[in-house]
């Protein structure tokens, strides 16, 4: 996992509470967050920070362990190191078998993963308390007990993922290689952030396992690395855990910190590319700034926000509404360790010439010069904060990767003290002082990406960018022989060949819920959780996609955006304006089968956040020019998304796979052509044709009860008047009885998209949740035997997956995965050999694997008020008991072989699937004429069928 801008995101994720208790005559002083996180701190003897903090809210621990090397401590022509190197830390150790990381946590109910970033590498574990010990085994046993089992074999394989990874995230994305384009050019040769953390193709094909065993030894030591605890545990339990598996670990080289680094852009330099996924152009601006926890660091995120956020900003002002050049706006500040910069990133509506996006961006500048920045625009972005710190800290994760920050980059666990100190104290002159220090008249680095054939839009006095582009060349297998000799064990006080014994599980224990029904007909379901100081809700009215017209597809989810601009006595302005200053987020969206009004607030302001949804659902503004911006933003998106390899291969295959008479085979969004036919009358019929309280469901969780809830429910209650509404019902109609291979070309693709399956079961059929315990084994989990073959064995991609999809009407059965190119026809092949082999049925001791990771995960299910809301929403959406999860559990544990063999035969047919590919057909698509398919064609980003040149047939 590449966690870019990590350090940065957890800021706003955990550092709110700008608002300290006030009492105003005689009344009680508003309930506050606290100030800080309790924790306990100390050092073992060969250097490593322990950090210690006790939550017994549910039965669970996480442990985190980051290490002070990031891609920031890597050199030119060794790049991608510290992410290469987080890759192998999971694959074994000395006294853990291969693959058997994620397998032993995912066996005692846990998640794990890991993340790097430019400043740091981080590794984590949430499992069941009763597997604590056995997570403190395995993260000591590859910090100190690793570096022997690093072989030729096993680090070729993580290399291949590595790579599959940056062409999945790099090379087959839209703009992919901007980021790559503004650090080559912001930071001189040889600074720490001149490369990118993935690093550079032909680095991380050139690393060999010495470089692997160098950077080991320099940079994964304990003395440079923190290690915090949170959760449910024991105290002195767990210190003296922690000083048997890591006490005895040896220092390593003793690694210095680094000192700032701050660089000045000499001259503003303008660079171009033509991108070969980009639908639209994009235009970025970047100026160098300063490091992190500086007080001009705190500003310049006030100066981002004020500038591109909201419908207040002067970017939105002028390239928005006035200028209509593109949807959004878009600036944030990156200050990082060492170093920082401002960013500007305009993503322009389709045939816009980039020169007029920048002079806008220089028209934006001189209006916010004029207007100012006033003392509300600053408690406006303070406000949110408060409710977001409460979010970050609501998961015992969240606190761990807090803690472990705080004490890596500030010295201390408990920084967040200071750090709300420093955002408290930002001022408008302070937002002033740093747009004039490093933004207004200063030089600056620009990108201008632009579609293949557009040159015409970039920006004037551009120089072609030197962007390398992979070729795609005949796979090629690297055969490496291992000596199969006794991996070296290193000395230790104790048998580490030896698995700690786990304790007993944590028994189920649902929350409490209760549900009412209103006068209306508004059914409503809660769950009181007193923990954090905030409630989040949801109201889900039963339609969405499937209420939408064929002919005019895409009214449902224009629906979601107009009604939140603004409401009958609120401008757009206003009702932005008085949600931020709740500390509140309200938004909505559209699926498949609803639409959806989701809220998060601050338990003293429910009331006030409550009283604008009710203006929202019963009050919309219809307002007209918001609806032309909506239009118009919604229609180039829908253009981006043709150049996007998952997008198309998504559309394409519910297409292929429900048939041009199911709604389910038009994309929710739209096509160009039903937007542009859309109007705002068509929006107000389908209000008003199918807003009703009798399809429709709310949900709260938080500290509220369920009489204050209701109370607060009164005014939809009154207001909303039921209505009688018909959801269509479509049959299912395209029946499949052969195998089909179907190609989309993306030309020079890097990857291909592969989507394998048919349509499946409804949540509500009685098989489907046994399909999905029957599924688990084989792709349902990183241990899942396609990704075990296609990732950990071939090195083919970066994940594969197989799953059942459903809600009331039928989804699909699908394996997916994006592999590098020139092992397309390979990687289908074991899709296609995996499922039918599955079919043979599974050993005793995964099927024990799977009630494993399936029952003891439940201790985790039910932590954070954002998990809860969505048990009551799938329980209320399928009419589910209050202990389905009880059942559920009851399915798992009754399973047997014979059972699991006999859903799989029932389930998976690999002969009747479609077989969807979406890459390079030059290259690809002539060999699946040869594979046995019952029929082989071309298809266009529509499923229909087209005839290709330079294909041979």
């Amino acid at each position: 996992m590449n966690f870019k801008n990590f350090q940065k995101t957890l800021l706003f994720l955990f550092v709110g509470l700008l608002f300290v208790a006030c009492k105003k005559g005689n009344e009680a002083p508003e309930e506050t967050a606290k100030l800080s996180i309790d924790f306990e701190k100390y050092e073992l003897a060969n250097g490593l920070d322990v950090v210690l903090h006790q939550d017994k809210s549910d039965p669970i621990i996480s442990l985190a362990i980051q290490y002070g090397v990031g891609s920031n401590r890597e050199k030119a022509g060794r790049t991608g190191f510290a992410h290469l190197f987080e890759h192998m830390l999971f694959q074994e150790s000395e006294n853990v078998g291969q693959d058997q990381f994620f397998k032993k946590i995912q066996d005692a109910g846990g998640t794990l993963n890991g993340g790097t970033w430019k400043d740091g590498t981080i590794y984590y574990e949430v499992v069941p308390k009763n597997a604590m010990e056995m997570v403190m085994w395995l993260e000591s046993d590859r910090m100190g007990y690793l570096i022997n089992t690093v072989t030729e074999s096993a680090f070729y394989n993580q290399q291949e993922v590595v790579q599959n990874e940056k062409r999945q995230r790099v090379d087959n994305n839209p703009y992919g290689h901007t980021n790559w384009v503004l650090d080559k050019n912001i930071y001189p040769e040889g600074h720490p952030y001149n490369w990118q953390v993935i690093g550079e193709l032909v680095d991380l094909q050139n690393a060999t396992v010495e470089d692997v065993k160098e950077f080991y030894d320099r940079f994964y030591g304990p003395n440079n690395a923190t290690l915090v605890l949170a959760g449910d545990f024991e105290t002195e339990e767990a210190k003296a855990m922690i000083e048997k598996y890591f006490g005895e670990i040896k220092r390593r080289q003793e690694v210095e910190p680094l000192k700032p680094q701050p660089v000045t852009i000499a001259e503003t330099k303008r660079f171009y590319h033509e991108d070969n996924f980009a639908q639209a152009p994009q235009l970025n601006m970047v100026w160098a700034t300063v490091e992190q926890y500086t007080d001009d660091a705190y500003a310049l995120d006030f100066l981002a926000e004020i500038l591109s956020s909201g419908k207040k900003a002067p970017m939105y002002k002028v390239l928005v509404k006035e200028k209509e050049l593109t949807s959004r706006t878009s600036a944030y500040s990156n200050t990082q360790q060492i170093a920082g910069e401002f960013h500007i990133r305009i993503t322009a509506n389709d045939g816009v010439d980039l020169d007029n996006v920048e002079s806008a961006i220089f028209e934006s500048f001189a209006l916010f010069e004029k207007e100012g920045v006033t003392d509300r625009d600053v408690e406006r972005i303070k406000a949110g904060l408060e409710t977001q710190f409460y979010n970050g800290i609501s998961s015992v994760l969240g606190k761990s990767f807090q803690l472990c920050q705080y004490n890596v980059f500030a010295g201390d666990p408990g920084f967040i003290e200071q750090d709300i100190e420093n955002i408290k104290k930002v001022t408008k002159e302070d937002v002033l002082r740093v747009y004039n220090t490093y933004i207004k008249d200063k030089p600056f680095v620009m990108t201008s990406f632009v579609p293949k054939g557009q040159m015409t839009l970039i920006a004037e006095n551009s120089e072609k960018a030197p962007v390398v582009e992979e070729e795609i060349k005949e796979n090629v297998e690297k055969v490496i022989e291992d000596k199969e000799e006794e991996i070296a064990k290193t000395p230790s006080n104790f048998d580490r060949s030896v698995e700690p014994v786990q304790g007993p599980a944590p028994e189920l224990n649902i929350p409490s819920s209760w549900n009412a029904e209103l006068a209306n007909g508004l059914k409503v379901y809660g769950i009181e959780q007193n923990e954090i100081p905030t409630v989040n809700f949801s109201l889900v009215i039963d339609g969405g996609h499937l209420l939408d017209d064929k002919n005019k597809n895409g009214v449902a989810n224009l629906m979601t955006d107009i009604m939140m601009e603004g409401t009958a006595t609120k401008t757009p302005e206003q009702l932005e304006e008085e949600i931020e200053m709740l500390g509140a987020s309200i938004s909505m969206y559209t699926s498949n089968e609803s639409i959806v009004i989701q809220g998060n607030t601050l338990t003293r302001n429910f009331d006030k956040t409550m009283d604008l949804v009710k203006e929202i659902l019963l009050e919309p503004r219809w307002d007209e020019e918001e609806f032309a911006r909506i239009k118009t933003a919604t229609i180039n998106q829908i253009k981006r998304s043709a150049a996007d390899p998952n997008t198309v291969a998504n559309n394409v295959y519910n297409k292929l796979l429900y048939g041009e008479d199911h709604i389910f085979s038009y994309p929710s969004i739209g096509t160009e052509e039903s937007v542009t036919a859309i109007t705002i009358d068509d929006l107000k019929a389908f209000y008003n044709k199918n807003f009703s309280p009798s399809i429709s469901k709310f949900h709260v969780v938080g500290k509220i009860n369920k009489e204050k809830a209701l109370a607060n429910l009164k005014g939809i209650e009154e207001g909303w008047a039921a209505k009688e509404v018909t959801i269509p019902e479509y049959p299912i109609t395209n029946n499949r009885d052969k195998s089909s291979l179907y190609f989309v070309d993306i030309p020079n693709a890097k990857q291909s998209v592969i989507n394998i399956g048919y349509v499946g079961l409804s949540r509500n059929d009685k098989d489907f949740y046994p399909a999905e315990v029957m599924n688990y084994k084989l792709g349902g989990s990183f241990s899942g035997n396609v990704n075990l073959i296609l990732r950990e064995e071939k090195g083919y991609t970066y994940g594969a997956r197989t799953g059942f999809s459903g809600g009331k009407v039928p989804g699909t059965f699908t394996a997916s995965s994006s592999v590098r190119t020139n092992t397309t026809g390979e990687s289908v092949k074991i899709f296609k050999d995996e499922i039918a082999k599955y079919k043979e049925g599974i050993s005793e001791e995964d099927l024990n694997f799977t009630k494993n990771a399936l029952i003891k995960s439940n201790a985790r299910r039910f932590e954070t008020q954002f998990s809860l809301l969505g048990m009551l929403q799938e329980m209320s959406n399928y009419g589910l008991s209050p202990n389905y999860i009880e059942d559920e559990e009851a399915v798992i544990k009754n399973m047997t072989l014979e059972q699991h063999k006999e859903l799989a035969n029932k389930y998976l047919d690999e002969s009747k699937m479609a077989y969807l590919v979406v890459g390079d057909a030059t290259t690809q698509y002539p060999q699946f004429k040869k594979m046995g398919f019952d029929e082989v064609m071309l298809v266009d980003k529509d499923g229909e069928e087209v005839k290709m040149k330079n294909v041979k047939q």
